[in-house]
């Protein structure tokens, strides 16, 4: 096994140590811990990549694996979010859960039409707009852990953060949120389109 699809399989396998800490509060800074194993798994996407295609390491089970980890990656992160966002009641928590559904409705489409081509030899490989799609998902996820860790912070060193700053902060994410919805939807269309031979079969 190549070392690209070696960073693919490592990237898989951080996701339930993230999980565990992004929701594990009885673990000191988990909010941080977490994001720590989240950006790692997230770099891991651009390595792999750029040494596959510049080593010339480009396989089928790399055009198959690497974005199924993003999906697995992004997707485990957002339902975490969504719960913890849902039960401490933050403002817009109903808009964020409706994006992520859509969100995983999009990545679980993909994955069908992924298995509608492999069921004639077809792998397509992802597309430039899902990678847009893929970076934005892993910032908006890093700039809500990070919101969530300052708050954590906050109440427990009393560091006194100026509200206005906290309420700009979360009008922020919001527009991430629905930056990341939009080109989540449009990197789909794009996909199917550029690919509508294997809907045609």
């Amino acid at each position: 096994m190549n070392l690209p699809n070696k960073l693919t399989i490592f990237r898989t396998i951080c996701i339930p140590f993230f999980v565990f800490f992004l929701l594990a509060h009885f673990v000191p800074n988990n909010y941080l811990i977490a994001l720590i194993v989240f950006v790692i798994a997230s770099l891991t996407d651009l390595f792999d990549g750029k040494i596959a295609r510049k080593y010339n390491l480009i396989t089928n089970f790399g055009k198959f694996m690497d974005p199924l980890a993003d999906k697995l990656l992004v997707c485990s992160a957002l339902i975490s979010l969504d719960a913890l966002i849902t039960s401490q009641q933050y403002a817009g928590h109903v808009w964020f859960t409706v994006s992520v559904i859509i969100i995983i409705s999009r990545e679980i489409f993909i994955s069908g039409f992924r298995i509608l081509a492999a069921d004639q030899n077809v792998v397509l490989a992802a597309g430039w707009w899902g990678k847009v799609k893929t970076v934005l998902q892993m910032v908006m996820t890093i700039v809500m852990i990070v919101y969530l860790q300052v708050k954590d912070w906050n109440a427990i060193y009393k560091l006194n953060i100026p509200t206005p700053i906290i309420l700009g902060v979360g009008i922020f994410i919001q527009v991430l949120v629905a930056a990341t919805l939009f080109f989540t939807v449009f990197s789909m269309i794009d996909y199917v389109i550029k690919n509508k031979q294997v809907l045609k079969n």
